[in-house]
């Protein structure tokens, strides 16, 4: 699966995101995730108002996380988000890295498939307007 798009943010570990050990709760990772989704979504001007606007929502059905290294309160963070498959649903990868040594601390995808607003029905294969959305990465 080749990348298709891609999107980095940056985030600073808050002080609310940690354990009394000062290091990052492992649940916090998600929401790393979602800003980096969010991101990667707007450059493709189909973000999650976008989504609904066009008559579908997109859950998330399946998550995959995986934590080689931990980091810290105020740890600046890069996060990665790459998307690698769109046809029948959305997979994202991700890869959160130190931001002053670009060593990989977390990584993992996330599935999202599409629901017909209307019919509340999941869709087998995306919706035309996400290859619409999707044109200028794909030709």
């Amino acid at each position: 699966m080749g990348v298709i798009l891609s999107a980095t943010v940056q985030v600073s570990v808050p002080f609310h995101d940690c354990d009394p050990m000062g290091i990052t709760w492992h649940g916090n990772y998600l929401r790393y995730f979602e800003v980096a989704r969010c991101a990667l979504l707007d450059k493709c001007h189909y973000n999650y108002r976008e989504m609904e606007a066009s008559g579908y929502r997109w859950p998330i059905i399946d998550v995959r996380i995986r934590y080689p290294q931990s980091s810290t309160f105020e740890q600046l963070l890069d996060v990665h988000a790459e998307l690698v498959e769109w046809e029948q649903r959305l997979r994202i990868r991700y890869r959160i890295c130190d931001a002053a040594t670009g060593k990989r601390l977390v990584k993992g995808e996330t599935v999202q498939v599409a629901v017909a607003n209307d019919s509340g029905e999941m869709c087998f294969e995306s919706p035309p307007v996400l290859r619409e959305k999707l044109a200028p990465w794909l030709d």
